[in-house]
């Protein structure tokens, strides 16, 4: 529809697709390749030719070189046409796109210095990664480094200080920056402002972030304006939406002169989840599992008007329960199933549920759900950006419906460990028991985060050799969950199994021996079939798959690969498909909203409860919109991932998942893998489901009438509708 000679599309993320080719670009999509370290390999003048060839866009573990960490690089040879210079229009600089660099680079052409991202271990100040930073470089056309006409070499320096190196996630080429290169234009989901007739408000900005002045025509809804942006200059917009399903919006900005087009369609992210109601609900899962001897910590979660009072019948010795805050403590010595019932009110009512202490040797009975760094700070989290993340899980309201961990990833170890060799922190986390303690008095669980190797993926002092001190600490500072993570540990592995379990086994050995209870969350990325022997070394969740990304592409790969591992989940120990990418996310440094449409973040929520997977939402929650908080609040949809029964769903059709629930109902979630709307039917009695009677849509929590023989629903691309059948 919006057909035009040079289109240049841009997403909102820090993304590959935030970045387009002009006409006439030239490809990279090779280059020479050697691991090691010489400065003479920056010259255009050395001889490559011995060298490997290697495809750019692909990690280098991909490409025979499991396992190598530390510096490699890349030589591109490319002839550089002046007529790729006089097809510009601005014709003032060569842009040359790396995609992303895992971690640190810097990039030459012709032996002269382009640019830089991030810090070599060598640098002053040591190591700093910029994953996942986008590398784009750009050389003014009469810079006497580039060659016209003539054969280029860009070598590329790259460090890599854990997990997956080299130039990767996007095809890396060269062209003609231009003026609308500078623009970015924006829509924020975390400004959209929802109103109660229906109608939303969505602001649009537009930035020019080039030193330059930039002039043409703006396009959004049914308005047309024109639009004069001198260098670094703003503007803002406001459109009025439809707050529900199947809304998308536009804008489209011609620049005056060239013709050159940055335009951008996204769906409206509507909200399905009901407001909560004033009357008390009780939103915990109804078991938690603890070992005698160890400190017990549990906040009752409930949401209705505030102030709620909370009383429990049947309270074991040993366990105490402040009614105002509905936080239980205490130490319960003796193994045992302890049955309690909670009741929570408030002045508009009461709510009333079972509630199953059970005291021995298994933990996390339903999966873990809170918060972790990673996704949104990265190697850049401090206790500061972690307190922000904890005090909106609680202003915000999420503690209230269940979600009570706060785990710190990578990049709080010191560089060197104290005298008598325990861990300690860096200067980011001036206090890590404080941390803990401040934590624990809102009735939220501490996680942490180490390597079993000599090095975490962020560069920082695993726990190799040192794993009974690293327990001690922890157990010291009141952590309640670690995260296990395998990088650096491979280069000392050997290849068999045990090889592979080894380390796992040790961590588990040292954190029995405290007086504490610590989830242990494996994180090898599905090596050597986790899940057939995770459950042997105490882990109560083992990763699945490799590291998840904000695309339906990755989401789509990694949570329905699920559908086999079914055997392997149960209460106390999970299969775990990583962390969740819904909210602002970023690893490190520009947060951006989730490329996920509105459509595939439900998708992804409903996948993942179906799947009986922990929920670990990876973004700010201190900017959490309100279409995110809408997604991570759905009580009836949590439910599912926290029903005690433990079950993951089946892959019954080529479209339909199916989880048994303890109440003997069953979630089923329809979805459309297509990327065009479809109207998708099932035959309840080909899936053996015919003996349910009532169908009730989870999402707008709402029954949709008595079970039919089919059930038929128009399902948006990659959407969903999940449904209970009730007995």
């Amino acid at each position: 529809m919006w057909t035009k000679p040079w289109l240049i599309v841009f997403t909102l993320a820090i993304s590959l697709s935030s970045f387009a080719q002009h006409r006439n670009f030239i490809s990279l999509p090779a280059a020479r390749f050697s691991t090691g370290d010489t400065a003479a390999w920056a010259l255009s003048s050395y001889n490559d030719g011995h060298w490997k060839q290697v495809r750019t866009g692909h990690v280098w573990q991909e490409q025979g070189y499991d396992g190598y960490h530390g510096c490699a690089w890349y030589r591109i040879h490319v002839k550089i046409p002046s007529s790729l210079k006089n097809s510009g229009f601005w014709k003032d600089s060569l842009r040359i796109f790396l995609a992303h660099i895992n971690d640190v680079d810097a990039t030459y052409l012709n032996g002269v210095l382009i640019g830089k991202t991030g810090a070599f271990p060598e640098d002053e100040g040591g190591y700093v990664s910029k994953w996942p930073a986008v590398r784009e470089y750009h050389v003014a056309v009469n810079n006497p480094a580039i060659h016209w006409d003539e054969d280029n070499v860009i070598a590329v320096r790259d460090y890599d200080g854990g997990g997956s190196g080299g130039i990767f996630m996007g095809d890396p080429y060269i062209d003609m920056l231009e003026r609308t290169d500078g623009l970015d234009i924006t829509m924020p989901v975390d400004e959209i402002k929802y109103g109660k007739n229906g109608m939303a408000t969505q602001p649009l900005h537009i930035h020019n972030r080039f030193n330059t002045p930039v002039s043409g025509t703006l396009e959004y809804k049914d308005h047309t304006v024109a639009v004069q942006l001198p260098a670094y200059g703003q503007l803002s917009f406001a459109l009025n939406v439809p707050d529900k399903e199947g809304i998308s919006y536009y804008y489209r900005f011609t620049e005056k002169g060239s013709g050159l087009q940055v335009y951008h369609q996204q769906a409206f992210p509507y909200i399905l989840t009901p407001p909560v109601s004033l009357v008390p609900r009780i939103n915990s899962a109804k078991v938690y599992g603890v070992r005698p001897g160890s400190p017990f910590l549990f906040k009752v979660a409930a949401t209705g008007i505030k102030p709620l009072t909370y009383h429990i019948d049947h309270l074991p010795s040993g366990l105490a329960l402040d009614t105002q805050t509905g936080i239980i403590t205490g130490i319960l010595d003796k193994k045992g199933s302890y049955q309690t019932v909670i009741h929570v009110s408030n002045a508009k009512g009461s709510a009333v549920q079972n509630f199953v202490i059970k005291a021995g040797d298994t933990l996390s009975f339903t999966p873990t759900m809170g918060w972790n760094s990673w996704n949104c700070w990265g190697i850049n989290v401090s206790a500061e950006k972690v307190q922000s993340s904890a005090k909106a899980m609680l202003d915000k309201g999420l503690a209230d419906h269940g979600w009570n961990y706060i785990n710190v990833d990578d990049g709080w170890e010191a560089p060197a460990r104290a005298a008598d060799s325990s861990i300690v922190t860096n200067s980011k986390f001036p206090d890590m028991p404080a941390l803990g303690s401040w934590l624990h008095q809102r009735g939220l669980k501490f996680g942490i985060y180490s390597s079993p190797g000599p090095l975490t993926c962020g560069g920082f002092l695993g726990s190799y050799r040192q794993e009974e001190s690293d327990a001690r600490t922890y157990a010291g500072w009141g952590v309640d969950y670690l995260k296990y993570d395998w990088c650096s540990y491979e280069s000392i592995a050997d290849t068999s199994l045990e090889g592979y379990i080894k380390p796992y086994r040790i961590m588990q050995q040292a954190l029995r021996k405290q007086n504490r209870d610590i989830i242990y969350s494996i994180c090898q990325y599905g090596l050597k079939d986790v899940w057939k022997w995770g459950r042997e070394v105490d882990g109560q969740s083992w990763r699945t798959t490799e590291d998840i990304e904000d695309t339906w592409e990755s989401m789509e790969r990694i949570g329905f690969s699920q559908d086999k591992l079914q055997a392997y989940a149960g209460p106390g120990h999970w299969n775990d498909p990583d962390m969740m990418i819904v909210g602002k996310v970023g690893w490190g440094e520009n947060l951006h909203a989730s490329r996920l449409t509105p459509d595939e973040q439900y998708t992804h929520v409903s996948l993942w409860c179906l799947l009986s997977a922990p929920l670990l939402i990876g973004c700010d929650l201190d900017k959490l919109d309100d279409f995110t908080l809408n997604l991570l609040t759905n009580d009836e949809v949590l439910a599912i991932d926290q029903d005690e029964l433990g079950s993951q769903a089946k892959r019954v059709s080529a479209n339909v998942w199916v989880k048994d629930l303890a109440d003997g109902g069953k979630a089923v979630g329809i979805f459309n893998m297509d990327t065009t709307r479809r109207t998708i039917s099932v035959n309840w009695k080909s899936l053996g489901l015919d003996d349910y009677h009532v169908v009730r849509d989870v999402w707008r929590q709402k029954d949709l009438g008595v079970l039919q023989s089919s059930f038929t629903k128009s399902i948006a691309p990659h959407g969903v509708m999940l449904i209970k059948l009730i007995k």
